[in-house]
């Protein structure tokens, strides 16, 4: 085991004894600085020291050719040190190869995700189409705030959606969330959580007035689909959500007590819709097929409309409504019942709201109601209170 003090010029020309396969050439210097020299002439730099077992441990710096020699002076320098501290760095070593990558993370997200969400899919889409491409192969520990900060910025510059770039924010959050409640090693900080979430506004409201609904009746009933008009015209009738309406079976209807049952609505919660005569005479005018249980079945197929995206916007367009979408039909409905007097919590409990944050989005269309009942309540007290007053 030849020590000596270990520099530059000893190391170029160091060379392995004849018929030796390596040596090792220890500094007297550095505690456990090693070059060792092969008998093919390749050469690299160790830290050699016994862990806290007494098992003796090594630490590799760097190939001969890769690094100068002040370089790997240097690194064995630091490194001792942190030897004489405790801070053993083939433990280090060790831990950082434990640590997973975001692919691995990722998958764990979404198995955990199809335990409990209705619609893992989305979790999914999410994940493959934004996460994966940019942060799968990097290890947890290598994701970091600033990074991740430019790279949202840079998909709503590229033209994403910011309802979009928000989904992939809080899919990546929660993959990070999950990693820390697992004690998944690399996940104890949180990388997303400190990331600014910009401001935007994503509610968009668009309510049809009653000459619009009188000329979209008119498209709707011009349909080549011939279940249109009423699948729109039910929608503005109960103000339903459109696949609630689709999914909608004969059994879940009780014509006697007026209601609509929906079994399993966005909320995750059951609940009934009650029907107006009008929702009555037009779920009537429906065709019924032996052993079809769907309320609007396709007459063709016999079973659920999965999307009527065509028809829809052929008969929005020749409506002179562009831009129209079949959710606003439910907006347009909120609107109605608000206008014809009846109060927010109501409408709430018709729409399926799970809290009334939702149905505030229309309290400014009860204006006309709250006025009403202002000057109802003045008129019953009977006592005019500017009489009398001083003018100025």
């Amino acid at each position: 085991m030849p020590k000596r003090k270990l520099d530059a010029a000893f190391c170029a020309a160091a060379t392995c004894p004849p018929g030796k396969k390596r040596t090792d050439y220890w500094d007297t210097i550095i505690t456990g600085f090693v070059i060792e020299v092969r008998a093919t002439g390749g050469k690299t730099y160790y830290l050699r020291y016994f862990d806290e077992a007494g098992r003796q441990r090594q630490n590799k710096i760097a190939c001969f050719e890769d690094v100068t020699f002040d370089q790997a002076r240097k690194v064995a320098q630091r490194r001792r040190s942190e030897v004489v501290l405790g801070d053993d760095p083939a433990t280090k070593k060790e831990k950082r190869r434990a640590i997973p990558t975001y692919a691995a993370l990722a998958g764990q997200h979404l198995a955990h995700a199809k335990t409990y969400q209705r619609k893992p899919e989305n979790v999914e889409r999410v994940i493959r189409i934004h996460l994966l491409p940019r942060w799968g192969k990097l290890r947890l520990d290598e994701i970091k705030q600033q990074d991740i900060a430019k790279w949202f910025a840079e998909l709503r510059d590229g033209g994403l959606a910011p309802a979009t770039v928000e989904k992939v924010r809080v899919t990546f959050n929660r993959s990070f969330e999950l990693g820390g409640r697992w004690e998944v090693p690399g996940a104890e900080q949180n990388p997303v959580k400190s990331v600014p979430r910009p401001k935007f506004n994503n509610a968009r409201e668009r309510y049809i007035s009653v000459a619009e609904a009188e000329r979209l009746h008119k498209a709707v009933q011009a349909s080549a689909n011939p279940l249109l008009a009423v699948i729109v015209g039910l929608l503005l009738l109960t103000g339903a959500r459109k696949m609630e309406l689709l999914k909608a079976k004969w059994d879940h209807v009780d014509f006697e007590r007026q209601t609509w049952h929906i079994p399993d609505s966005k909320t995750g919660k059951p609940r009934y819709v009650p029907l107006s005569r009008a929702a009555i005479d037009l779920i009537a005018l429906l065709p019924r097929w032996p052993g079809c249980p769907w309320l609007l079945a396709n007459p063709k197929t016999r079973k659920p409309y999965t999307d009527i995206k065509r028809a829809w916007n052929t008969a929005r367009d020749a409506a002179g409504l562009p831009g129209l979408r079949l959710h606003d039909l439910r907006h347009s409905a909120a609107s109605f019942m608000i206008n014809a007097g009846i109060d927010l919590y109501a409408v709430g409990r018709i729409l399926g709201h799970a809290d009334h944050q939702s149905t505030m989005r229309y309290s400014h269309l009860a204006n006309d109601t709250l006025r009403a009942a202002v000057e109802a309540g003045a008129s019953k007290i009977q006592v005019n209170w500017a009489e009398g007053q001083a003018d100025g």
